[in-house]
């Protein structure tokens, strides 16, 4: 059994007992968590799809780690103009380990 879910504007295909990273979620070390933005669900029975989210669906997960990723360089420069500006970002993310998906 898997599902499609979305979180931060991105969809991940999720199964029982995965791990995933998302864009940053306000919840603390070891808390439950439920996605209700399923957007398809497969298992025996069949496939759901969503009009756009299947009702009644929801993935409850636990909050695993609260991070931030690598450093990536974000340079700007304009020729013949003396224009360079160089900064680095750092995104902030939340894993994720899948408990159980509700139909």
């Amino acid at each position: 059994m898997y599902a499609v879910i979305e979180s931060g504007g991105k969809q991940f295909k999720v199964s029982e007992g995965q791990s995933l990273e998302v864009e940053r979620l306000p919840y603390a070390l070891g808390e439950r968590v439920e996605l209700d933005r399923v957007l398809m669900i497969a298992d025996e029975a069949g496939v759901k799809v969503g009009q756009p989210v299947v009702e009644g669906a929801k993935v409850l997960a636990t909050v695993t780690h609260q991070g931030r990723r690598r450093k990536i360089l974000v340079f700007k420069y304009k020729p013949k103009e003396r224009y360079r500006r160089r900064a680095g970002h750092r995104q902030a993310f939340t894993r994720l380990r899948v408990d159980k998906i509700v139909v």
